[in-house]
């Protein structure tokens, strides 16, 4: 059975740090790129950070470019968004997904999601 399952979400103050793992399971980890994404109720799902086995690429958009940063424990079969300097605009459920290969841009090109973890992040 193919699982993805976050962890680390919760509430922290503005400038505040968080570190979201995602464990996965079910699947050839080596083979997949592992995204992350958020969503905010009102608000479309958004790209946070992406990482690829295959090319050691990894993606950032402007909006989390020098906060966040994703790592990949592939012994583990984890990937890790650690988030610092938080901003209440960071506020929302965060997912972890696989695409086979290579990082996409488009969510609709992922094969398998978590089931999400919520951050909060205060003023």
């Amino acid at each position: 059975e193919v699982q993805l399952v976050e962890s680390g979400g919760g509430l922290v103050q503005a400038g505040g740090s968080l570190r979201l793992s995602c464990a996965a399971s079910g699947f050839t980890f080596d083979d997949y790129a592992i995204g992350w994404f958020r969503q905010a109720p009102g608000k479309e799902r958004e790209g946070v950070s992406c990482i690829s086995s295959k090319d050691g690429r990894t993606y950032y958009p402007d909006s989390v470019k020098g906060r966040f940063t994703i790592s990949s424990d592939n012994a583990k079969n984890t990937v890790y968004l650690q988030m610092n300097s938080l901003k209440p605009e960071d506020t929302a459920v965060y997912y972890c997904a696989a695409v086979r290969s290579y990082c996409a841009r488009d969510y609709g090109w992922y094969d398998y999601w978590g089931q999400g973890t919520q951050v909060t992040v205060s003023s």
